[in-house]
């Protein structure tokens, strides 16, 4: 009996998308790992400069903020990052050992 759902998800197809999807995230995450890294601590210290710098209270509350947005937002993208890179570990465990399922 003809079924689209096995038709849609056979090992061939799914081969033929996911494998190129994950030579390219493979490659893509510690490069992206490294750019957030690096830009990041350049920003920082530029950050924390301009703080160390500002002589008005108003000035110094504003650079206080941007250098504390500045780390929150920076450890995030860390955490997205490494969270997608611990997902990409799953998800290749769980592709290697997949198999179609016939109904």
């Amino acid at each position: 009996m003809f079924n689209p759902i096995t038709l849609a998800i056979s090992e061939k197809d799914l081969n033929s998308v996911v494998k190129p999807l994950l030579e390219v995230l493979n490659v893509l995450v510690p490069v992206l790992l490294s750019v957030v890294g690096a830009v990041g601590a350049i920003w920082v210290i530029f950050l924390g400069v301009k703080y160390a710098k500002a002589e008005e209270p108003q000035e110094h509350e504003k650079a206080r903020n941007s250098l504390k947005n500045a780390i929150i937002g920076f450890v995030l993208i860390f955490v997205l990052l490494i969270a997608l890179q611990i997902g990409l570990s799953l998800f290749t465990n769980w592709y290697k050992t997949y198999e179609p399922v016939s109904f």
